[in-house]
């Protein structure tokens, strides 16, 4: 597969950007000089207990979740304030699902191994089409332009969001070393927020260059909770551009959490 210059999908990228006249929400900060935030919980929401989440995105007062695990796996509509699921599509157990993202009127949906992606209708989740891609299947978001997909390693693949062809490839560095295991995606005003799986950590990343521009440190955000049975990972970011609101869950969490951020306090600062 021909894979775009990075000069040109820097070309590419500033185009989208000057089309979607994107803002900076004033949730998303500065934070401190090395890029770093931490987290004050706004609110918190309930959270099915038995979604393995791997994809989340917000829309309209709504959630939309895919969960994984061959057998449990599905695309569900999910109320924000109650958790309520109040549309669900099961998977075929051939399937493990993972990443989603909202393009217009379509959902589009990973798989975790399959090399297989689907495409529904999100007024009700009928299928539309399916599409292929090489390798694992992780997480997945739009930028308004392209759709962008994670691997689990540290590239992220760009996407035409019309027939799905693969555009170009760039890799997420953190000062000069490779940040791989990027899971869950999510568009943040200019930004790709990552879930790093099977850590507390969230990377803000530049999708102009791959480079990581900080990190968001949720240690803690579940609490006691976490050492339950059956409670997983941290995984799955949601945001409402509109009223500038930003969620978070886990895998198998009780909870969803919307959060703020704000500057991680220094050494010092934490000694007291």
């Amino acid at each position: 597969m021909n894979i775009i210059p990075r000069l040109t999908l820097l070309a590419i990228s500033a185009l989208s950007v000057a089309g979607c006249a994107l803002s900076r929400p004033a949730n998303v900060p500065t934070c401190d000089p090395t890029g770093r935030c931490t987290y004050r919980v706004v609110a918190t929401y309930p959270h099915d207990p038995g979604a393995f989440t791997e994809g989340l995105v917000y829309a309209d007062g709504f959630l939309y979740e895919s969960t994984g695990l061959r057998g449990d796996s599905s695309l569900r509509k999910v109320e924000v304030e109650t958790g309520q699921v109040v549309r669900e599509l099961r998977l075929d157990d051939a399937y493990f699902g993972e990443g989603i993202a909202l393009v217009g009127d379509r959902i589009v949906q990973l798989t975790f191994t399959s090399g297989t992606g689907f495409v529904y209708r999100a007024e009700d989740f009928d299928m539309l089409s399916e599409f292929e891609y090489a390798g694992e299947g992780w997480g997945i978001t739009y930028d308004g332009a392209r759709l962008i997909m994670s691997d689990g390693t540290a590239t992220l693949r760009f996407l035409d969001p019309r027939n799905l062809a693969e555009l170009a490839r760039i890799e997420v560095t953190d000062d000069g070393s490779p940040v791989d295991q990027l899971n869950e995606l999510e568009y943040v005003s200019g930004e790709v927020f990552a879930n790093v799986w099977q850590t507390d950590q969230i990377a803000r990343i530049s999708p102009f260059t791959g480079e990581v521009a900080g990190w968001i440190d949720l240690d803690g955000l579940l609490g006691p909770d976490r050492f339950e049975p059956g409670v997983d990972v941290l995984n799955g970011i949601a945001y409402d551009p509109d009223r500038g609101r930003l969620f978070v869950t886990g895998k198998r969490w009780p909870r969803l959490f919307q959060i703020e951020l704000v500057p991680q306090p220094s050494r010092q600062e934490s000694d007291h």
